[in-house]
């Protein structure tokens, strides 16, 4: 039995969870438009790498929220 309480997240610490995955995903989009409207390819790799990295933390955070549910 607590085993399975402690794989449970106590309220607080969801909605921050919630919380980071709302700014990763929104980071994503934004680097991701930013990406599409740049010309230089050397900006436009960074936009498109920043875009990676936060779909990558996004992916992160949502599996960790998946395997405490």
């Amino acid at each position: 039995m607590e085993a399975t309480a402690s794989k449970q997240l106590e309220a607080s610490n969801l909605k921050v969870i919630k919380d980071e995955i709302g700014y990763e995903l929104l980071m994503n989009k934004k680097f991701y438009q930013y990406g599409q409207y740049c010309t230089d390819g050397g900006l436009k790799q960074l936009c498109n790498e920043a875009s990676n990295i936060h779909k990558n933390n996004f992916n992160n955070l949502k599996t960790y929220l998946d395997s405490h549910q």
